[in-house]
């Protein structure tokens, strides 16, 4: 056994590390906390001053004894978990459970894995930071207060399996009250005035009238005005300008980039960059530091230097604006500068790239632009306004654009024709084009990040989790929006007449998107009316703040929670003894055939639809929502129109067709099989036709010969092999089979895929989540 042992959360980051150290070591993983509160339970002793209670879950058990084995064996054990509170809490968590001596214990800490960093950590070992381990404690025990007191709550309000969190609840009303605005927003119109001039050299160019008019009435009297109006150059500005890099990436940053630029999910970015990191390519990737290294500007400006030219090297220190970042860290940046391939697969590759241009370009020089703005008198005394940059030294350009920065699509567009004040103009056209107001943008993934950042919610650990519950929970969807289709008028002024002409345009269309569902909906308005201090933006700021005073030695972790608990639990309490319920409930009104009321409510599978009231003498009767319904905006008859499923439609080929609608929307039954009613089809279920039916029913016929592969119908009932949305499968009745992925299909006889069927399936493992 070597005489140091080194632990590490990853066998990734084990594997790069026993690469720089000697035969002298063995690098050993925990495979990240090897303790935490207990599943089942609170896990906090509220009387004995909060104390937690920590356990070695099952899974664990047999890392700690391999560990402990280790230790006991070893002269010196390097704990070497991330320098963050999580990190330090993970080798906390290892001294106490591996009971290591106080005198063969070293806390090291880097914030890259590189041969330089590791070496000179071990030349600099420190003791436990206690104050980081009680930061991590406080946010865990305050959190899992906050979810087992509130939790209960929910299922006797609402409905049972729900939970709320500290963070997540907050998360979710900010997604909620902007779905709120956009559902209440009412568009306004208005028309805008957009010109194409020429030059008295008949070069083009375009302007934009600087205001915009209210009605068509107003916009069409301004083009009239513009008939016998001779134009001319009424003012010419031209102003140096500037653009600035953006500083390097922190954790918020590089998600909301990373979004924009490659289309990756917040989670995907952090475990791209974690592989990165793990392997020595980058820095630690969860950070809200704007710092670099002075090596790490001082080999970034050298590597300008060469490649570009003295003049494009400007070497900068960033520093933020959050009193909160810890400037001891280091933003987001390469180990090595000079490396440009990295990673074992394209998306690595392509992360990398955006990390590498992103810290180059903030130590690169600015980019020097000539504006122009150009300024012709309307008869209304308005003026249309023309504007141009030229780019006369690229800096940073020639490296990295932001989307934000990209001259062509920003405010200064093309370079405009040399004209002289007073020049006259001839208007090749004056378009007048019917636009609308827009609603608020609703969050992604990237945006909601942002924003709980701006707000000081939550920290660079936080935001992966928190998103993946807000939407494991069902609270929120992330989904594409197909959008609807609107009318516009457009009028043009052209050779003295006003063409007039209607277009289209979809409207409402959008890409990835956090969209709340009905039951966050419901959840959230309950806990912001009877918890308001809680899911209050303020509040959870100042917690995290607090959070950060404990890290900093100045407030003592019991001290916080006893402070919040005697305020938070007697709401509880007041909350759990209230009769009343809150399903979110609705009256809609009365159906006019049975009398009966008829509310939109949650219900124990989710929002659906009551006619009938529990009182009654007959039970009520109960229907799912649609996908696209929602219970604050289903109107009666669209309700109504729910009890009408399932519908009998006829016979066909001797069997009965019946519509209605399943857990996976619309679908028709036929002779024992299920065809889905796809919204590409257009077919409605409380409208579709037997005619129509038939004909889905036919197609679905054909996609599915077209997907067999082969059938032995000697065997009763016959044996099909289809190619499948995942590959290819067997399928005998209604049950289907996997095909080892080592056997060829020309293979696939009678007797084998008999076999194959007769073996039984693998028990499928139940994943386990924490909060």
């Amino acid at each position: 056994m070597a005489k140091n042992l080194v632990i590490v959360e990853s066998p990734a980051k084990a594997k790069t590390i026993q690469g720089y150290l000697g035969k002298d070591f063995e690098v050993a993983s925990s495979f990240g906390h090897i303790a935490d509160l207990p599943e089942k339970g609170m896990g906090v002793d509220i009387q004995n001053n909060f104390e937690p209670v920590y356990v070695v879950p099952p899974d664990k058990k047999s890392t700690v004894k391999k560990l402990q084995s280790m230790a006991s064996k070893s002269d010196t054990i390097w704990l070497a978990s991330d320098e963050d509170r999580e990190g330090e809490a993970i080798a906390w968590h290892l001294y106490k459970e591996l009971k290591i001596p106080e005198n063969k214990l070293r806390r090291i800490v880097f914030h890259e894995i590189t041969k330089k960093a590791i070496m000179q950590a071990i030349e600099k070992p420190r003791a436990i930071n206690q104050d980081l381990v009680d930061a991590q404690q406080a946010r865990r025990v305050l959190d899992r207060l906050v979810g087992f007191e509130l939790s209960p709550v929910l299922w006797k309000k609402i409905k049972t399996g729900l939970s709320a969190g500290r963070v997540q609840s907050v998360a979710v009303r900010l997604i909620v009250e902007r779905e709120k605005d956009i559902r209440a927003f009412k568009a306004a119109e208005f028309y805008k005035v957009a010109a194409l001039f020429l030059s008295e050299k008949g070069e083009e160019f375009k302007a934009q009238l600087e205001n915009t008019f209210e009605n068509k009435e107003q916009a069409e009297a301004f083009l009239k005005k513009c008939m016998h109006t001779q134009f001319s150059a009424y003012k010419i500005v031209i102003k140096p300008g500037k653009k600035s890099p953006s500083a390097p990436f922190t954790t918020s940053s590089l998600q909301q980039e990373t979004s924009k630029k490659l289309g990756y999910s917040v989670a995907r970015t952090m475990r791209l960059a974690q592989q990165l990191y793990e392997e020595g390519y980058i820095t630690y990737m969860r950070t809200d530091s704007l710092n670099l290294s002075e090596d790490a500007i001082t080999a970034v400006k050298d590597h300008i230097i060469t490649q570009f030219g003295e003049k494009y090297a400007c070497p900068r220190r960033y520093t933020t604006k959050n009193k909160s970042a810890q400037e001891a860290h280091e933003a987001i940046r390469p180990t090595d500068i000079n490396k440009l391939q990295v990673g074992q697969e394209i998306a690595q590759q392509r992360l990398y790239e955006l990390i590498w241009k992103r810290t180059l370009a903030g130590q690169m020089s600015e980019a020097i632009l000539e504006r122009t703005i150009l300024y012709i008198r309307t008869p209304d005394q308005s003026d249309f306004i023309a504007k141009g940059q030229v780019i006369t030294f690229d800096g940073f350009l020639k490296l990295y654009k932001e989307n934000s920065e990209i001259i062509n699509k920003g405010e200064f567009k093309d370079q405009l024709p040399k004209i002289k004040e007073g020049e006259l103009l001839k208007n090749e056209k004056i378009t007048s084009m019917q636009r609308f107001t827009k609603h608020p943008p609703r969050y992604s993934e990237a945006s909601l990040v942002k924003t709980l950042e701006e707000l000081g919610i939550g920290r660079p650990s936080t935001y992966v989790p928190t998103i993946s519950t807000i939407q494991r929970r069902n609270y929120v969807e992330l989904m594409d929006l197909e959008g609807s289709e609107r009318s516009y008028e457009i009028m043009t002024l052209t050779q003295g007449d006003i063409l007039k002409k209607q277009e289209k345009e979809i409207i409402g269309a959008d890409k990835k998107k956090l969209i709340p569902t009905d039951v966050g909906i419901v959840v959230n308005d309950f806990l912001v009316g009877n918890f308001q201090h809680i899911l209050d933006y303020g509040f959870t700021a100042k917690v995290e703040e607090s959070f950060d005073e404990i890290a900093k030695g100045k407030e003592v972790w019991n001290t916080l929670i006893k402070r919040f608990y005697s305020d938070f639990h007697p709401k509880v309490e007041d909350a759990t003894k209230s009769s009343a319920k809150s399903h979110g409930e609705r009256l809609l009104g009365t159906d006019s055939k049975s009398g009966k009321r008829v509310f939109a409510r949650i219900g124990r599978f989710g929002p659906m639809i009551q006619m009938g009231e529990v009182e009654n003498e007959e039970k009520p009767r109960f229907a799912s929502l649609l996908k696209d319904q929602h219970i604050d905006s289903i109107s009666l008859e669209e309700a109504l129109q729910l009890f009408e499923l399932p519908r009998k439609l006829g016979t066909f080929e001797e069997n009965e067709i019946n519509v209605s609608i399943g857990r996976f929307g619309p679908y028709i039954k036929h002779d024992g099989k299920f065809i889905s009613i796809k919204e590409e089809s257009g077919y409605s279920p409380y409208k579709i036709t037997l005619e129509q039916a038939i004909e889905l029913i036919e197609r679905n016929r054909e996609e599915s010969a077209k997907n067999l592969i082969r059938c032995f119908e000697e065997v009763d009932p016959p044996i099909e092999v289809i190619n499948g949305r995942f590959g290819p499968y067997i399928r005998q009745r209604k049950a289907n089979y996997k095909i080892p992925k080592n056997l060829q299909l020309e293979k696939l006889n009678v007797e084998v895929c008999k076999k194959i069927i007769s073996q039984p399936k693998p028990k499928e493992k139940r994943k386990k989540f924490k909060e």
